[in-house]
């Protein structure tokens, strides 16, 4: 036993000095010298088996842009001998043309040998035009803030190429953001045809000063082919090709600027109404929509709009819908605002001016967008009752309370005056009692136009505004005024609370843009609500379920 383990010992320790003895790290590359703008393929080979992170290859970013490592790990038994080798492989983008050093790499007490390389610029390489090269251009050189440009990088390319990565622009107090998909195309450069492909970005400066946009970069693969033969099997090569830096001069916002700093080259406000606003009736809501639209800038940047009050009419505001959208390389943004507007009397109803400042940068001066004043007529809603009779007794009290009399004639004919008046009052309260319609239910035949409380459940639980609305109508004309002809007509009726406002909400909600859908569940649970509540003491509001 002790024989064996001596045995073993002494092939573990010379199988150990074979692999110190036999360990080695070999650098090399695939050209020497290089051109400017193509890839040099270092290769790393060390006889042995290693984890693939020992080495560090950080210190080559400063003379050469690196992309990899691919590291791949094998094993060969020959004549019995095994050995094992890692290998490391880096695609790597001189950052200059001149002399330039790969520098010796170590694991444990192996170093490899570090190898100069000459890079040529590209002119000194070939007598032909690049195979691969890149142009990047601002649309402005000089803009102020929050002025949108675009910055646009464009690859030539002549070949196959397979695969390739262009670096992100990145500028330190803007936003940039791509614009639309890569435009590919084709364009003859100094007799020869290039393939390109084009990629467009949105610039938004957010300070003033002097900006710096780093060259844009741009490493891929494309196919070696041999021209001599055909060769469907041919191997890719690494290609990679660099702009130019770029600077930005960005200009402070004017002084005296008091309005909502908005630069860009149009700007512009249209409205619709629906129904037509030729069509506007006393108590039906109509819905105003005002598109801000403006070019070359971000939808976040777009303002609200200030409408005021209007004199005759509510108006119910919705939450403003931001968008935009790409249009010919340029960036078009958008903000509607959706107004439900109800005229609260017939005749005249004006809409004032809305205004929108804006810069234009065209011109490099202060603009304005204007939706001008509208005058709209409003028809008398024939359905809703005239109160000018009801009125009328109060008046009539009021003009002889205000007629003078003399002390004498106090004592004998006020008390007389006063008790004809008071039997005028109460004959005319009890002609109002007779003439109230009951509140039962009306004694209909049809039962389909008869208020159904299953019908208006179901109707909000589908979110359907039309059934909701006609079992509203067919619930108050029942239980309330069988003249009751729309939902406005309703909240004079109700006491200030949750039904009250889901139905004036549904009352303008109907008269919405197409797509907008009416949700239900709000007024299902303020009716249910106020249908259990005691009974309240509401002008005209009976008992949901009269006691027989």
């Amino acid at each position: 036993m002790v024989k064996l383990c001596f045995r073993l010992l002494l092939v573990g320790f010379a199988l150990l000095w074979q692999a110190q003895a036999a360990t080695q790290l070999k650098a090399s590359v695939d050209k020497n010298p290089a051109m400017y703008g193509e890839a040099i393929v270092l290769q790393l080979v060390l006889d042995e088996k290693v984890d693939a992170g020992v080495l560090d290859f950080a210190v080559l970013e400063n003379d050469f842009r690196v992309s990899g490592p691919s590291v791949s790990q094998s094993m060969q038994i020959i004549n019995g001998q095994s050995s094992q080798s890692t290998a490391w492989q880096l695609s790597l983008f001189p950052r200059r043309t001149g002399s330039l050093t790969i520098p010796a790499f170590t694991v444990g007490n192996i170093s490899s040998d570090p190898i100069s390389i000459e890079v040529q610029p590209a002119s000194q390489s070939s007598g032909k035009g690049a195979e691969l090269f890149l142009e990047n251009s601002f649309s402005h050189d000089t803009v102020h803030v929050q002025q949108m440009l675009y910055y646009e990088i464009k690859i030539y390319f002549k070949g196959e190429l397979q695969r390739g990565n262009l670096s992100q622009p990145e500028l330190a107090g803007a936003e940039v953001e791509q614009v639309g998909k890569d435009v590919e195309n084709s364009e003859i450069v100094n007799g020869e045809r290039y393939q390109t492909i084009t990629r467009r970005y949105s610039v938004v400066p957010q300070k003033s000063g002097s900006l710096t946009l780093s060259a844009p970069f741009f490493n891929g693969e494309m196919i070696d082919r041999d021209n001599s033969r055909y060769d469907y099997f041919a191997r890719t090569k690494a290609v990679s090709a660099e702009g130019k830096a770029l600077t930005l001069t960005v200009n402070a916002i004017p002084d005296g600027q008091q309005h909502h700093w908005l630069p860009s080259e149009l700007v512009a406000l249209t409205e619709e109404w629906s129904p037509s606003a030729q069509q506007l009736v006393q108590g039906e809501p109509v819905t105003r929509t005002i598109t801000l639209t403006a070019l070359d800038l971000a939808d976040h940047q777009l303002p609200d709009l200030q409408l005021g009050t209007v004199s005759g009419a509510k108006i119910y505001p919705e939450q403003p819908q931001s968008h935009k959208a790409e249009r010919r390389g340029r960036i078009v943004a958008q903000k509607v605002f959706s107004y439900a507007i109800i005229a609260d009397k017939s005749g005249t109803l004006t809409m004032p001016e809305v205004r929108v400042h804006w810069w234009n940068t065209k011109t490099n001066q202060p603009d304005v967008a204007v939706l001008p004043e509208v005058t709209l007529q409003v028809s008398p809603n024939p359905q809703q009752a005239d109160t000018s009779v009801i009125a009328a007794p109060e008046q009539a009290v009021a003009t002889v309370a205000a007629e003078p009399v003399s002390d004498w004639y106090f004592s004998y004919s006020s008390w007389l005056f006063l008790v004809l008046w008071l039997a005028t009052v109460a004959m005319w309260l009890l002609q109002q009692w007779y003439q109230r319609p009951p509140t039962v239910a009306l004694p209909v035949t049809d039962s389909a136009v008869r208020f159904n409380a299953r019908k208006l459940k179901q109707a909000c639980q589908q979110h359907d505004a039309t059934q909701a609305r006609e079992q509203l109508l067919r619930w108050a004309q029942q239980l309330i005024d069988p003249q009751i002809a729309t939902l406005s007509d309703i909240l004079p009726h109700l006491p200030d609370g949750a039904l009250k406002s889901q139905i004036q909400q549904l009352s303008y909600q109907g008269y919405q843009a197409a797509g907008k859908t009416w949700q239900g569940h709000g007024l299902l649970e303020a009716w249910a609500h106020f249908q259990h509540q005691p009974a309240r003491q509401t002008a005209g509001l009976a008992p949901l379920y009269p006691s027989r």
